[in-house]
């Protein structure tokens, strides 16, 4: 009976604010010049959603990743469940602007409809169930959500919470709550945590042991490229700097300058983010290493003839990891957030990142913590850590052995969630 009041109250508010914030939200657009970033699909108008949905038949099975992390972690989860429920239409929604925008650009070929998760007021979750109408409902990470789970509970849709995780910061509030999430808990047909410690910490926040199992981590959950290059490499040691951003190549040259001198069999690889900066990063190193040579994968150079290559192509960083010895990843010593290290880390190779990593701060902490990649906070740190790695051949070892043995741990996540699909329901192929 409390629980329900709670829950009045909120809803109530909920729907109090919804009222008084949308003018002062479309105002603040109209002068930002945004869009309005799903507004309209959030507030329950999925008409084009139905509409692209109606086009075939089948069960719907939705994913929700709410920004861009959960959503690239959810992708070959995806990929294996259109491979193993071929009839089925998959749905992918998610909370963010640029969630939409990476689930379009790596869902498109593959989902049947991809729109915006509604706003957690009865009003919006009640219009998404009577048009959108899914038959089991997939969940990422922390998306606990009590409008939505009451209503899913009570159109008796199997909801799942999977690679469900709850960070220190945010059990030292929530576990306050207990009574709170204990009540969405209970509409939740299973629970599936990446570790033993997000499973106690979702008990003590009010999770049934009876549903609440450990699956691991599905971003590790992760395929290797296809190889085959060729660099022309002898016994050198090819350090890539992959993902680089700005005022990073700066940093990363003058540290492969510093331990040139040291090791001379090194050489550089620099993966920029954004291709447009190739002709910046070669004045860079004209202006800080003049008697460097360099070339462009563009024109097929290596390391035969070079000291440094620039990866100016588009889709094959991914395997360039697979050829090299150490990996610094980009986007981490200016506010970018950093960018996924498992790309290397898959390839039992040594990561290294700046202290900028809070788009992938969970990987970083499973990596981390078993030795198998560091985090630095200057960039004499930084130095002082590949100069480690390339004279000290135990630490080195240690550190890809590490890299192997997560992976090993970490492995079966999406397989765990198609066996839990096909226990809870039955698709109709």
């Amino acid at each position: 009976m409390i629980q329900n009041f709670i829950f009045f109250i909120f809803e109530f508010l909920s729907i109090f604010l919804l009222i008084m914030l949308t003018p002062f939200y479309f105002l603040i657009r109209k002068i930002s010049k945004k869009p309005s970033d799903g507004f309209f699909e959030k507030a329950g108008d999925y008409n084009n959603a139905k509409k692209i949905l109606n086009q075939k038949t089948g069960s719907i099975i939705m994913f929700h990743g709410v920004s861009v992390g959960e959503v690239i972690a959810l992708e070959n989860l995806i990929k294996l469940t259109k491979e193993t429920f071929k009839d089925a239409r998959i749905l992918v929604t998610t909370g963010t602007k640029t969630g939409q925008d990476i689930a379009n650009k790596k869902y498109k070929d593959i989902t049947d409809c991809i729109t915006y998760f509604p706003f957690d007021l009865p009003i919006c979750v009640k219009s998404f169930f009577r048009k959108i109408n899914p038959d089991i409902i997939l969940m990422a990470e922390t998306e606990l959500w009590p409008s939505f789970a009451r209503y899913a509970k009570r159109c008796k849709k199997p909801l799942l919470l999977i690679n469900g995780r709850i960070s220190d910061d945010s059990f030292k509030t929530y576990k306050y709550f207990a009574p709170f999430f204990k009540h969405i808990f209970n509409c939740y047909t299973g629970i599936y945590t990446q570790s033993a410690d997000d499973r106690e910490k979702m008990i003590k926040m009010g999770a049934n042991p009876d549903i609440t199992e450990i699956m691991k981590n599905l971003k590790f959950d992760i395929k290797k490229s296809e190889t085959g290059i060729d660099f022309s490499r002898g016994d050198e040691k090819i350090l890539i700097a992959g993902s680089t951003h700005k005022g990073e190549d700066e940093i990363i040259l003058k540290i492969f300058k510093n331990l040139k001198e040291s090791f001379y069999n090194l050489k550089l690889m620099i993966a920029p983010r954004h291709l447009e900066r190739v002709n910046s990063i070669a004045g860079l190193i004209q202006n800080i290493m003049p008697d460097a040579s360099f070339g462009l994968r563009s024109k097929n150079d290596d390391f035969k003839n070079n000291d440094i290559v620039i990866l100016d192509t588009l889709g094959e960083l991914s395997r360039m990891y697979s050829i090299i010895d150490i990996a610094f990843i980009g986007g981490s010593f200016n506010n970018t957030g950093g960018h996924n290290p498992l790309e290397a880390a898959v390839y039992s190779k040594p990561v290294i990142s700046g202290p900028s990593i809070k788009n992938f701060k969970d990987i970083y902490s499973i990596l981390t913590k078993s030795g198998a990649a560091f985090v630095v906070k200057t960039e004499e740190e930084l130095q002082n850590c590949i100069k480690t790695l390339l004279a000290d051949q135990k630490a080195y070892e240690d550190a890809v052995n590490n890299s192997k043995g997560v992976f090993e741990n970490q492995k079966g996540a999406k397989d765990f969630v198609i066996q839990k699909i096909k226990e809870i329901y039955t698709i109709k192929q």
